[in-house]
């Protein structure tokens, strides 16, 4: 589908990840209350950079798979301003998510390919529903190609929720896209991406790769430790990244990230 978020030579774009949102407010995450975090990262964005011409929620939005979980999102962002599109990560579930962020009023839009004057960003599904790792099935690496083949002309950012290369950490990459390679080797051929965006590993991660930028975002939550052979929680606050898209084809990005470390964090956490 084709929406037109904005015409600008210069799209602006902010991306959350790794949400976490529960839909009981008491319930925490590693010992973090999640909204209240997002509510602290999504002012802290909104204060910096304004409106964007849209954003991008780029999975695990939940934690506990439920419809009000993503509810409670869509009413914390009510007052964005801009489109949300958004993707699924192995914590959400797709058909609660859908009636949770798909209703009349909700800034969250369905649609999993947004085409602009000289950008088109692809949203991928990497969710295999009760697995922690992902996998782009068959239909999802045809609907990239098929992007791709259609809008040679266009500069493109492909968005997904698992880690599609190494990040350095043992227990990390056990658990990313299990075809990473088969994805990476695709678009190599196309010479019009420019940037990989995906979530999930909860920390940050800035790479060029055969002039493809690859970048991973903090979670608005809980973070964690880089290139740690086990599980660890990293001290640092919550975060989001900025992107400006030229339509020469630049990317510009920064990870920002908020004052303060989110309250109640449980560092000595081996897992959640």
């Amino acid at each position: 589908m084709k929406s037109e978020p904005g015409a600008r030579k210069v799209l602006k774009v902010l991306q959350f990840t790794d949400t976490h949102f529960f839909a009981d407010a008491k319930h925490k995450l590693l010992g973090v209350d999640t909204a209240e975090s997002f509510a602290d990262v999504y002012k802290t964005a909104k204060t910096k950079h304004g409106i964007p011409d849209f954003y991008l929620f780029t999975g695990d939005l939940s934690q506990d798979e439920t419809e009000e979980s993503y509810k409670r999102l869509a009413s914390a962002v009510s007052d964005c301003g801009a489109p949300c599109f958004f993707l699924p990560g192995n914590h959400d579930r797709r058909d609660e998510m859908k009636r949770g962020l798909l209703f009349e009023s909700s800034p969250f839009k369905s649609e999993r390919r947004l085409l602009t004057e000289n950008w088109q960003i692809i949203l991928l599904d990497s969710l295999v529903e009760g697995q922690v790792a992902g996998h782009l099935a068959e239909n999802e690496i045809n609907f990239l190609k098929a992007c791709l083949d259609e809008e040679p002309k266009l500069n493109a950012l492909i968005c997904l929720h698992h880690h599609p290369v190494a990040m350095g950490a043992r227990w990390l990459d056990q658990i990313g896209v299990d075809n990473g390679e088969q994805f990476m080797a695709i678009i190599e051929a196309y010479p019009q991406v420019k940037a990989v965006l995906w979530g999930h590993v909860h920390q940050q991660y800035d790479a060029l790769h055969k002039g493809i930028l690859l970048m991973a975002t903090p979670s608005t939550c809980v973070q964690f430790k880089a290139n740690s052979a086990d599980f660890g929680i990293d001290p640092v606050p919550a975060g989001y990244r900025y992107l400006e898209l030229s339509a020469d084809g630049q990317v510009e990005s920064s990870t920002n990230r908020t004052e303060k470390i989110a309250c109640g964090l449980e560092l000595s956490s081996a897992g959640y």
